[in-house]
């Protein structure tokens, strides 16, 4: 019997141009990611929210774009509610920059004391036993890469990102998601990606944020139009892959609960708009689970419909 499950990608070859003066900021920067990640987990966690508070403080320009999407998104709220839901935000932003530290370079018994609860494995297998890959659909959540990787310590996934401009930072930081990763595709590798989901990969896909472009269409996301990419649909129709919900949340007491839903059923249709007001419904259900976690300092509503001015 053949052997059809995706191999790994090979972790990037090093080159002696890295080292080069215009990338010493980068390696300053991923020497102190690395000092971070030696930190106990609710060590971290308490830096990261100190370093959110300071944030709040420092960053006025992000903050306003935070204010302006939960005004956008929880007209419902007073303002005293949504003062409030900005204040956690703004918080757990700091929690993301340590959370992405521990991701990255955390060591494998580091990331095996994070307490994890993860529920509705039944789906995968059943996807896996129909001979088909899995799309697991997700959110800019803070602690996104986090829990990706805890993930991987269950089932091989492979993982969609944007690359970085900085040639030395990426190269570590590919090289550190390849460590617990089968694969990392970027945007423009859509064949690669579905070549991936045909031999039965699991990919990890968030499709929440304002990407400008001819494969985007205005969907709805919490009843304001949202300029969203339309790759969902065609990654499922191009490979046949079963859409999974992925979502992820911090728990009040340290760690993560995850939990993957049922397959979109009858899921791509025939309406790319369609489906893609569909994905939009699924990501607001699980952002309305965790508000406070959600990634809102991104400027998601920037690209408007003609005629219509950006509310930033």
């Amino acid at each position: 019997m053949v052997d059809n499950r995706p191999m790994p990608q090979s972790r990037p070859p090093f080159r002696a141009a890295l080292v080069a003066p215009r990338h010493w900021p980068a390696w300053l920067g991923l020497g102190c990611i690395w000092l971070l990640a030696r930190l106990p987990y609710r060590a971290l966690l308490g830096i990261g929210g100190a370093a959110g508070w300071l944030a709040v403080r420092l960053l006025p320009a992000r903050r306003r774009v935070a204010a302006v999407n939960l005004e956008l998104c929880f007209p419902e709220l007073t303002t005293a509610q949504r003062a409030d839901l900005l204040q956690a935000s703004l918080a757990d932003s700091g929690r993301m920059l340590v959370e992405f530290a521990l991701a990255w370079m955390g060591s494998p018994r580091a990331i095996a004391r994070i307490p994890l609860e993860i529920e509705g494995m039944q789906h995968l297998e059943a996807a896996r036993a129909a001979g088909r890959g899995v799309l697991l659909v997700g959110a800019h959540f803070s602690h996104l890469e986090l829990c990706a990787r805890l993930v991987s310590r269950r089932i091989p996934i492979a993982g969609m990102y944007r690359e970085h401009e900085d040639a030395a930072f990426e190269w570590a930081i590919k090289r550190a998601r390849l460590r617990y990763a089968d694969a990392m595709f970027t945007k423009n590798e859509i064949r690669q990606s579905v070549r991936y989901l045909k031999r039965g990969g699991m990919l990890w896909y968030a499709p929440d944020q304002d990407m400008r472009g001819k494969d985007s269409v205005f969907a709805p996301f919490f009843g304001v139009a949202a300029s969203t990419i339309t790759a969902t649909h065609h990654l499922a129709r191009l490979s046949g892959a079963a859409v999974v919900p992925f979502f992820h949340r911090r728990l009040a007491g340290g760690g993560y609960a995850i939990r993957l839903e049922p397959a979109l059923s009858d899921f791509p249709g025939a309406d790319v708009e369609a489906d893609t007001a569909r994905v939009n419904g699924v990501i607001e259900r699980m952002v309305r689970e965790a508000p406070g976690q959600y990634l809102w300092l991104h400027k998601r509503f920037k690209t408007q419909p003609p005629g219509m001015a950006p509310p930033y």
